[in-house]
């Protein structure tokens, strides 16, 4: 089940900022939440505990469920490679994750409400699945219909894409270019320990 609560809880909790708000709350309380989350001494964390937050770190990014998770690592184990390395990659493949990448939105949360509500085709086709992989060369853009929505609006104008990603913005199209190396793809984990934590 996908976590609903609030974002800047999370947020704070696992380290990282899964919404522009939770970013700017975290920079003045970087502690976990609760009443004993600003207190020095803390218990020291077992290494399960470690890869448990690394795991749930990496999961929360991507807002996927830990079926989904579970499966994108069984499906990493399959492929010759890093499984580390595959598993963000094909993560990162996700059309959810590319519209989010892109700038086309400016969480990942309205990333995946965006191609569900049908607002994007992918080599002109309307794929309103949040999981669909999209593979190098595809080409995704936000239909014209929806072009001026202001939640489109408001997220190209501060558009900023990674080199794998190619942005027209005056036309709202994205290109995919390649599956990019883990070094280039910005998720905050350690995600050896996220291979060691489902290889148990």
């Amino acid at each position: 089940m996908n976590y609903n609560g609030p974002k800047v809880k999370i947020s704070r909790k696992l380290g990282v900022e899964v919404t522009p708000k939770s970013g700017k709350i975290t920079a003045k309380k970087p502690y976990p939440p609760g009443q004993h989350g600003n207190t020095k001494r803390r218990p020291k964390q077992s290494d399960y505990g470690r890869q448990l937050l690394e795991k749930q770190r990496l999961r929360y990014q991507y807002s996927i469920t830990e079926k989904q998770m579970r499966n994108y690592y069984k499906e990493a184990t399959r492929i010759t490679g890093n499984t580390g390395d595959i598993l963000v990659q094909l993560l990162e493949s996700r059309l959810d994750a590319l519209v989010y990448r892109s700038g086309l939105a400016r969480t990942i949360y309205a990333a995946r409400q965006y191609v569900s509500h049908g607002h994007i085709l992918v080599n002109g086709k309307k794929v309103d699945i949040s999981s669909y992989n999209v593979k190098p060369n595809d080409e995704f853009e936000v239909k014209e219909k929806s072009r001026k929505l202001d939640c489109f609006q408001d997220a190209i104008r501060s558009a900023a894409s990674p080199d794998y990603i190619d942005l027209s913005k005056a036309e709202f199209k994205v290109k995919y270019l390649y599956i990019p190396p883990r070094e280039e793809i910005p998720v905050v984990c350690e995600v050896p320990l996220v291979v060691e934590f489902y290889s148990r």
